[in-house]
């Protein structure tokens, strides 16, 4: 137990030599930083986006995001939560700019189906799931991350997104609504 500990310190220490290195704008430390959350980081920007392509620029444009305000960063606090925060905002930036080939439904209230129907017994893994929600449209995508993944409120997606409570509570329904219908065909197909 105690190797895991000094492992763990090490890896800390590392990182804010690392973070240091990026605040003095040093190359090989923004490299260094690019190259280790990168998988983290494409992880984010694939669920918003739904495509590669479109998650590798919205990357590209959080990490710019990230070193040119590393001075912010408080070397104290956990790093990633930080490093979110920015690639989500950035992800919401991108919608925003393509908002007008995102199709956001607005209805004053969400109607909620109630199933008495069991979910499929699905052993999909994580690429698999990644690959379900980004088959959603680009509006239900958002709204669906933003809240069941990354717990924003129906409010707090609304402000950010530029809609209202009631749209962005219709999306998410939508969303689910689909992902089950995708999941039901999968099932009828293979079942």
């Amino acid at each position: 137990m105690l190797l895991k500990w000094a492992a763990i310190d090490q890896d800390r220490k590392i990182l804010e030599a690392i973070i240091i290195g990026c605040k003095e704008q040093d190359r090989q430390s923004q490299q260094e930083l690019y190259r280790n959350f990168y998988s983290y980081g494409m992880s984010i920007c694939l669920r918003y986006t739904g495509s590669e392509a479109d998650a590798v620029e919205v990357l590209n444009d959080g990490f710019l995001k990230i070193f040119k305000s590393i001075e912010k960063f408080d070397i104290e606090k956990s790093f990633k939560p930080w490093l979110r925060r920015i690639l989500v905002n950035t992800c919401i930036d991108h919608i925003k700019k393509n908002a007008k080939h995102n199709h956001l439904v607005d209805i004053t209230e969400a109607a909620v189906e109630s199933t008495t129907q069991e979910a499929p017994d699905h052993n999909l893994d994580y690429q698999e799931i990644l690959t379900k929600i980004g088959e959603l449209s680009p509006a239900y995508r958002a709204v669906f991350n933003l809240y069941v993944i990354d717990g924003f409120k129906h409010h707090e997606i609304a402000e950010q997104l530029g809609i209202t409570t009631s749209t962005s509570k219709a999306n998410l329904t939508r969303a689910k609504a689909a992902l089950r219908a995708m999941l039901g065909k999968e099932e009828y197909q293979y079942g």
